[in-house]
C-alpha cells in the first residue's frame, strides 16, 4: 500500500486503482450520497466499494493531481477555478432527491438545498491538467444551502485571504474578481451578503475545530497549537474589511 500524502486528518492509502480511509459514524450517509450522485450521472465523486478487512472504506482512486500548499500553478490557474465552479455545480444538482436525515460530521442547515461537500478545496479537487475533474473526501458532506460550500470554496478558490497568510495569492481586486468568475461558473444567483456568508463559514470552521480539540481529537488539538485557528480568524476580518459589498 501506498501512503497518500497532504491529509490533514486521516491516513489514506492507495491500492491499485482504490483508496482506503477511515470510517466514522456518519460514513454510511455518505456512502449513500456517493451512490446517488453517481446514479444521476455525476462521474466527479468515487464510487464506493465496500469495507476492507480494516474496516476502511474502499474508495475509487482517481489518477491526476491533487495540490496541497503552496498551491500548484495548475491549481491557481483560471481553467481550475472556472472548472471546479462547474463540478461544485454540478455535484449540487446531483445531491437533490437524496434523504439527508442522519448523524452527518457538520450540523445539517437550513434551508437545505442540497447536500454540500464541506471542504470544496484544491486538496480536495482532482485536476487533469488545470481542469477540475473529481472531488475528493466526502467526511465533511452534510445538508445546507448551495451559498454555504459556495463560500468556502470562494475563499479557498479565489483565495479570500489577508495578505500576510502564505497560502493565499492576489490583491483584492484580483481576489474579487476571480471570487466572481467562481461565482459566474457556478451560476449563484444570490450573491446578497457574500463576504460575511464566507465570514460565517469561517467561524463556523473555527468554532468546530475547538469543539473537536474539546473533544479530545489529537489532529485538530495540533492544529489549533499551529495556529490555524488565528489564521482563520485574521482571515475573517480582512474578508469583512476589504469585500464587504465588493462581492455581491
Amino acid at each position: 500500500m501506498e501512503l497518500l500524502t497532504g491529509g490533514g486528518i486521516n491516513e489514506v492509502y492507495r491500492t491499485g486503482d482504490t483508496v482506503r480511509r477511515p470510517t466514522g459514524a456518519w460514513s454510511p450517509l455518505v456512502h449513500g450520497l456517493l451512490r446517488h450522485v453517481r446514479a444521476k450521472g455525476f462521474t466527479g465523486a468515487p464510487d464506493f466499494h465496500g469495507i476492507d478487512e480494516e474496516g476502511r472504506e474502499v474508495l475509487t482512486f482517481f489518477p491526476g493531481d491533487v495540490s496541497n500548499y503552496p498551491l500548484s500553478p495548475a491549481a491557481r490557474s483560471e481553467e481550475a477555478l472556472v472548472s471546479a465552479a462547474r463540478l461544485l455545480r454540478s455535484y449540487h444538482d446531483a445531491t437533490v432527491g437524496f434523504g439527508r436525515s442522519g448523524d452527518w460530521m457538520l450540523p445539517a442547515r437550513e434551508p437545505a438545498e442540497v447536500v454540500c461537500h464541506g471542504d470544496f478545496a484544491p486538496y480536495n479537487c482532482v485536476l487533469d491538467g488545470d481542469t477540475a475533474v473529481a472531488m475528493i473526501d466526502f467526511d465533511t458532506a452534510h445538508p445546507a444551502p448551495r451559498r454555504w460550500d459556495v463560500a468556502y470554496a470562494l475563499y479557498r478558490w479565489a483565495p479570500l485571504t489577508h495578505p500576510d497568510n502564505g497560502d493565499g495569492f492576489g490583491t483584492v481586486e484580483q481576489q474579487a474578481a476571480r471570487a466572481a468568475r467562481f461565482c459566474d461558473a457556478y451560476g449563484l444567483e444570490d450573491r446578497s451578503n457574500l463576504a460575511e456568508a464566507v465570514a460565517d463559514r469561517l467561524t463556523a470552521l473555527v468554532e468546530f475545530m475547538h469543539a473537536q480539540a474539546d473533544a479530545g481529537n489529537a489532529a485538530f488539538a495540533s492544529h489549533i497549537a499551529d495556529g490555524h485557528d488565528r489564521l482563520y480568524l485574521r482571515d475573517i476580518e480582512y474578508i469583512r474589511t476589504s469585500f464587504t459589498g465588493l462581492l455581491g
